[in-house]
């Protein structure tokens, strides 16, 4: 493995933490006491901090409530979440989406025109991927002179307390093979989805450095934009993933305070 210390020291600048909030994230590790703490003295760093998550089952405003009921210091601000970002996507483009989403992120979608659909529009939908459910979207697509189909994030799978859970990505790959067509993600991995959180914080991506347990999602979508990335070997997480045939992290930690101790010790060297 790896030595992040190495890899963090020649930034020619301070480190630009981008930290996940999805799948794993918003259980075990992110309600111990010692994650806790380390957000807490990131806050309190002169580094600029940035949340990215592909959580598409609850609206950006009610994860960052339930993160401030933790005690978390965090405000909607400082989220980059997929579903905004897909509206803003759908009314620059002047699409009107078939919804394929999960009840709780509904609610970012009320200002946009949904009527007469000329996409689709999919995110973790948990229970409401049903048969009927899917074969409704394919249907949708397959009436469209130029089908377009956008998909929150690209997950293969996340951890909940129960075990391992399908994620969006299962269900998009279904939808492009189905219909002969490839889907527009909007959430990590994309490069876009990344760099839209470095001009929030107003950084370029050398500065930048991503902390994630997807070595997909999180390392190899940061490493594409040109960030470096720490996986944590927690949640997601697999041994395997050290040896992944295409994406290598620049380091690896086995807990989010740990890689919050190398930033801290690193942002000045």
């Amino acid at each position: 493995p790896a030595c992040p210390g190495r890899r963090l020291r020649g930034s020619g600048g301070a480190l630009q933490p981008g930290l996940p909030l999805s799948g794993l994230s918003l259980q075990g590790e992110w309600f111990s006491k010692r994650s806790w703490r380390a957000c807490c003295g990131l806050k309190r760093s002169r580094l600029k901090v940035r949340f990215c998550t592909n959580e598409s089952q609850k609206s950006r405003g009610e994860l960052v409530a339930l993160l401030r009921r933790l005690g978390f210091d965090i405000s909607q601000e400082e989220v980059t979440a997929p579903a905004p970002a897909t509206c803003q996507v759908l009314e620059e483009r002047g699409l009107r989406p078939h919804l394929l989403v999960h009840d709780g992120v509904r609610s970012e979608f009320d200002q946009i025109d949904q009527s007469n659909p000329n996409c689709v529009v999919l995110a973790d939908a948990g229970e409401s991927f049903s048969y009927q459910n899917m074969n409704k979207a394919f249907q949708t697509l397959m009436e469209l002179e130029n089908p377009v189909l956008i998909s929150l994030g690209k997950g293969r799978y996340y951890k909940e307390t129960s075990g391992l859970m399908l994620d969006v990505g299962a269900y998009m790959k279904a939808l492009e093979y189905a219909c002969g067509i490839e889907a527009e993600v909007v959430g990590k991995p994309s490069p876009e989805f990344f760099k839209s959180a470095l001009q929030a914080m107003g950084v370029e991506a050398h500065q930048a450095i991503m902390i994630g347990d997807d070595i997909v999602g999180d390392v190899g979508g940061a490493q594409r934009c040109g960030m470096r990335a720490l996986q944590v070997r927690t949640g997601k997480f697999r041994p395997s993933d050290e040896y992944h045939p295409e994406v290598k992290a620049d380091g690896y930690v086995d807990n989010l305070a740990e890689a919050v101790d190398l930033l801290l010790q690193h942002a000045d060297k």
